[in-house]
């Protein structure tokens, strides 16, 4: 039988294991040392985003295997390209939770699901329905998939401030890219009332909880895909990159910029649970 100090140091063990292989992996997947890192992080399924923030804060693009990165130390935010799909979100948390990140935002873009919706227009989820199936490896199903309320309060700030046209409410994440003619799952998106559709925000916020790292979203209406005209082509896709992209990073960049003032109140109190080891990092 273990002792309690025995059996806490052999915790420590697998959690130094656990760090050692996801900060390999990471620098695999993206080609960054993860000492580049920093202490908040942008999300995003899009490489136009990484070469904006790229070219406008004028630092390089890594790339690795899988992931594009890019570092602004003077902003002290770092963007991170990991692709599409609940499976890649739930890879990036269980990688970047064990760096001493303070805060996520996904940069995302979704299906617009109301009529009065318009393509540009922003959408900040405060929770979603867990439809991936991805979320089911971290929480029973009867647990809500959450926002953090800290990231999605500034999110709203700084769109307020701007005076910018969103709207606030529940997304559905889903795994199937290609739904629009599925007439049972068009039924089944009126029967549940989302406002929006996509395919990572239930993992993120899930994984997120699990790790206590808090990630929100920022979303862009892309498509308004119940309507057929409505569904995205790559005419209109190539259109929404060319018009929102710097403002998207632009208002991602200032949220991060806010949780940063916002958060040197809570001081040594960012870090939770496992994470208290990354105390030290707090200036």
């Amino acid at each position: 039988m273990l002792t309690p100090n025995h059996e806490e140091s052999e915790n420590q063990k697998e959690v130094l294991l656990q760090e050692k292989i996801a900060h390999d992996t990471l620098e695999r997947y993206s080609g960054s040392p993860v000492s580049d890192y920093q202490p908040y992080l942008l999300l995003t399924n899009f490489s136009k985003y990484v070469q904006y923030f790229a070219e406008s804060r004028g630092v390089p693009i890594i790339e690795g295997s899988t992931f594009k990165v890019a570092h602004s130390p003077k902003d002290k935010v770092s963007i991170l390209d990991f692709k599409i799909g609940s499976p890649a979100a739930a890879l990036v948390v269980d990688l970047c939770a064990f760096l001493p990140i303070r805060a996520c935002l996904l940069l995302g873009m979704c299906g617009g699901l109301r009529r009065h919706y318009k393509v540009g227009e922003y959408f900040v989820p405060i929770a979603s329905i867990r439809g991936e199936g991805t979320s089911d490896f971290y929480f029973p199903p009867e647990v809500p998939s959450l926002a953090n309320f800290l990231v999605q309060k500034i999110v709203t700030n700084v769109l307020d401030e701007d005076h910018v046209q969103y709207h606030v409410g529940i997304t559905h994440t889903t795994n199937k890219r290609f739904w629009e003619f599925d007439k049972n799952f068009c039924h089944k998106l009126k029967a549940t009332r989302p406002q929006s559709i996509e395919m990572e925000c239930a993992t993120l916020f899930i994984a997120g909880y699990r790790h206590k790292l808090p990630i929100g979203a920022l979303l862009l209406i892309s498509d308004l895909p119940l309507n057929q005209d409505g569904i995205k082509t790559k005419k209109s896709s190539e259109l929404v990159f060319k018009m929102h992209t710097g403002d998207h990073v632009e208002k991602g960049m200032k949220v991060m910029h806010l949780l940063d003032i916002a958060l040197k109140s809570e001081a040594r109190g960012i870090f939770r649970g496992s994470r208290r080891r990354f105390e030290h990092t707090v200036g």
